[in-house]
């Protein structure tokens, strides 16, 4: 999470002694498109979809206030595609969301549409981030897209507002690079977080950490990341999270999926899916629950949606701020 003030962080632990009580979803994903102007090599989607059937910010509204998440996620494809994305954004925070991430590649954010989002409910842009040099065009298959990103997201962070995250998906491309991509982020001004690539999106295993070599510079570069987050380097993954991403590559599974009920996915035609790794389309989330949460053992996936919003309450309280957990601790 970026930093949060103290009024924010009081309201979060509230509501989330409510939903945890109430057993409502901690995080809503919403994928306001899928059309997206990259075409990653980790991703099933890129490229533009003619015609997608999109709902409109009041009926996001409608969504947030029936599904009553603590937290919310703007995702897609990507989300900047949408020329609404502001009065979504709006719509969902009004609803009583109280933390909203804005996930993006950043080809198209700027200093304009950065302030405006802020102003519109965002808390968090979280920046997608794969290397730290060119090599990341070439995943995304973006050219010039590194170099926005060097002289983008410096000066957005020296605004001062300190809600900018790059998020990594960690693969076996990727992983001899998870502390240069922690180094960049110190040197830009940004926080950072990190996931675990699964094949369940793509099929494509040829990404995944499958030799002992590859799982033991995970292991020693996991340990340093603990080092550096006990340091003050601003990781925003709790040691919880990094160490159970270890395991998932260890074992090469993560059981006890709470899909559907932690947390669930709103496609851009207002229909609920479990995740998005599993599209089947449910009219309510108690229809969800029955027919899919219920029975579900999928165990291919710890991807960041699911690790942050399985934790159990008493870490995300400890992943606060320290004068924060004081507070509710003490």
């Amino acid at each position: 999470m970026a930093h949060l003030s103290l009024l924010q962080g009081t309201k979060l632990v509230t509501r989330g002694i409510h939903s945890y009580i109430a057993k409502r979803p901690i995080v809503v994903s919403y994928e306001v498109t899928l059309s997206c102007n990259c075409n990653c090599r980790h991703c099933d989607l890129g490229g533009f979809i003619k015609d997608e059937r999109q709902i409109k910010p009041e009926e996001y509204r409608d969504l947030t206030q029936r599904l009553q998440p603590l937290a919310a996620q703007i995702s897609g494809g990507e989300p900047l595609l949408r020329k609404d994305i502001a009065a979504i954004v709006k719509a969902i925070k009004q609803s009583g969301v109280q933390y909203l991430i804005l996930v993006t590649n950043g080809v198209l954010l700027n200093e304009s549409n950065y302030l405006q989002l802020r102003k519109a409910g965002v808390d968090q842009f979280s920046v997608s981030l794969d290397f730290p040099d060119e090599r990341h065009d070439e995943f995304r298959r973006r050219p010039g897209l590194y170099a926005r990103l060097e002289q983008s997201l410096p000066r957005l962070a020296k605004l001062g507002f300190r809600d900018i995250i790059l998020n990594t998906a960690i693969t076996k491309a990727n992983v001899r690079e998870i502390l240069p991509l922690a180094k960049k982020a110190v040197e830009w001004g940004v926080d950072i977080s990190y996931s675990a690539y699964t094949a369940l999106r793509t099929g494509n295993k040829d990404y995944c950490l499958n030799y002992e070599e590859d799982l033991e510079i995970l292991r020693q570069a996991i340990n340093e990341l603990i080092i550096l987050k006990r340091q003050g380097i601003y990781l925003t993954n709790p040691e919880l999270t990094l160490r159970d991403t270890l395991k998932f590559f260890e074992q090469g599974h993560m059981p006890n999926c709470k899909a559907g009920i932690r947390f669930l996915i709103v496609m851009p035609d207002g229909s609920l899916v479990p995740c998005s790794l599993h599209r089947n389309k449910y009219a309510t989330r108690k229809e969800m629950i029955e027919k899919f949460s219920r029975t579900n053992q999928c165990d291919n996936c710890y991807v960041a949606i699911r690790s942050y919003s399985e934790m159990s309450f008493l870490s995300h309280v400890k992943n606060l701020p320290k004068y924060i957990q004081e507070m509710i601790l003490h």
